[in-house]
């Protein structure tokens, strides 16, 4: 029987093995004689899509794949029927050409249309008009500039390339005055001087308009309103050959361009507020921080924290709003990704429910504890947990390989592998072959240990054990 058992799994392995080197010959082989198309995309039960890394496409956040392009993406494989699969470009050219070489069926990613590509590819889905945006702060003291000839006198910080030329052109249009700086430095990404502008380190940047409008959810005091360059046609592509793909894109995108999804993905990552603030003490005088303050002591004490250390984490990640939901659909006063609640025992339905809540997040603390071993000093690892309870493991990991490499202190958080947390925004870094899990934007990982652990110490000075 056991021998039978035994060749039977054998077998079953032996004939998946076949059905997935064939599948892959029979992908590679498309370009050539054979036809691949949606029917051929439909047998396979799979669709390959191809994107790039970035925070209006595609990243990994929490341990789960999301992004605008993704999820529509996904609601188009959804419609199919089919599986989604991805493979993510260095940039637009290699993602081209990973599509015209058969890696790929679909580019979920806005390419810019234009002649020259229309030769080789198909446009199709959603027709988006993207143009360059200045990137200014505005609030009841200061006033948004309202046409481009007030930027002559001003200061404007650009990345070399397409942001620099247009500038450069835009300049010579006005007959000159606008102070262009360019910026360099390979480390600092078109994402880090928009925060840079809302943090009042400089004046004024130029960025696309939906990466522009994204951050607007981070940093309210933005204004992205002027336009300072002509509209840009872009959309999905696929290659010429596949015209019954582009027509089920084009027709499912009719569709689903009123649908509750597409409205909730664009409400997700263009509109909901990501910074939402209340205040960190219940009451000074009672000496409480929150109405939670006894579940945080009873589950920080089966992890071996301080109950405020916990209770820290709690506001910044909850503003200790125990019916929340945030951007990323993470729930609740600890807010646990829906995956990682269920990995946790928490009980269905029980998401709102704050002692689960809390019970579930001692969990997985727990869990990251173990997963970071490596850092032996104890007050180390807590840095590192909380960094992982915001980004999700893999990305720690990137950022301490990324400091070991380049001469840093990986099992060290501050000033160490910290600062690669950061640099995993920029392709030189997150590209590079140490990195398993792409681009994210670590500033947020960043701020969000160190607001913990700042809350933590005044915590500690007001609040009594």
């Amino acid at each position: 029987m056991k021998h039978k058992t035994l060749y039977l799994i054998l077998t079953s392995i032996t004939l998946y093995i076949l059905i997935s080197v064939s599948c892959t010959e029979k992908r590679i082989s498309h370009v050539g004689e054979d036809k691949w198309d949606l029917e051929q995309i439909k047998d396979s039960g799979t669709i390959t899509v191809l994107t790039m890394y970035g925070s209006t496409s595609f990243f990994i956040y929490r341990g789960q794949d999301m992004g605008f392009q993704y999820d529509l993406a996904e609601q188009f494989a959804e419609s199919l029927g089919v599986k989604m699969e991805v493979k993510t470009a260095k940039n637009m050219d290699e993602m081209i050409e990973m599509l015209l070489n058969g890696e790929g069926d679909l580019i979920a990613y806005y390419i810019p249309i234009s002649r020259s590509l229309k030769d080789s590819i198909l446009f199709c889905g959603e027709e988006v008009i993207t143009h360059q945006v200045l990137v200014q702060r505005s609030s009841a003291s200061i006033r948004p500039l309202r046409d481009v000839t007030e930027l002559i006198g001003k200061e404007v910080y650009v990345k070399p390339g397409k942001y620099y030329n247009r500038l450069v052109n835009l300049n010579e249009e006005l007959g000159g005055g606008i102070d262009i700086h360019v910026v360099n430095n390979d480390s600092v990404t078109v994402e880090d001087l928009i925060t840079q502008v809302a943090e009042g380190v400089i004046p004024y940047t130029i960025a696309d308009n939906n990466l522009a409008q994204l951050n607007t959810t981070y940093y309210p005091n933005l204004n992205v309103k002027l336009a300072v360059s002509f509209d840009q046609k872009a959309s999905w592509a696929v290659r010429k050959d596949c015209k019954e793909l582009a027509k089920a894109i084009n027709e499912w995108h009719d569709e689903n361009a009123t649908s509750p999804l597409y409205k909730a993905s664009t409400k997700r990552y263009f509109e909901i507020s990501k910074d939402v603030k209340n205040p960190p003490i219940l009451s000074l005088r009672e000496k409480k921080i929150s109405p939670y303050d006894d579940l945080f002591k009873k589950y920080a004490g089966e992890i071996d924290w301080d109950w405020r250390l916990l209770a820290s984490l709690a506001y910044t990640e909850s503003n200790f709003d125990t019916a929340v939901i945030s951007w990323a659909g993470a729930r609740g006063l600890m807010q646990l990704m829906p995956r990682t609640a269920r990995a946790m025992g928490m009980p269905n339905g029980k998401e709102f429910n704050p002692e689960e809540n809390v019970k579930a997040a001692a969990k997985y603390i727990s869990s990251v504890n173990r997963s970071l071993r490596m850092v032996n000093d104890k007050q180390e690892r807590i840095y590192f947990i909380l960094a992982a309870y915001n980004a999700g493991l893999g990305h720690i990991y990137d950022a301490i390989a990324l400091a070991n490499k380049y001469g840093k202190e990986g099992n060290k958080w501050y000033n160490n592998a910290e600062d690669f947390i950061l640099l995993k925004s920029n392709e030189e870094y997150f590209t590079d072959s140490v990195c398993r899990n792409g681009y994210f934007r670590g500033v947020e990982t960043y701020n969000f240990v160190r607001e913990i652990m700042n809350r933590y110490d005044i915590y500690k000075q007001k609040i009594p054990d």
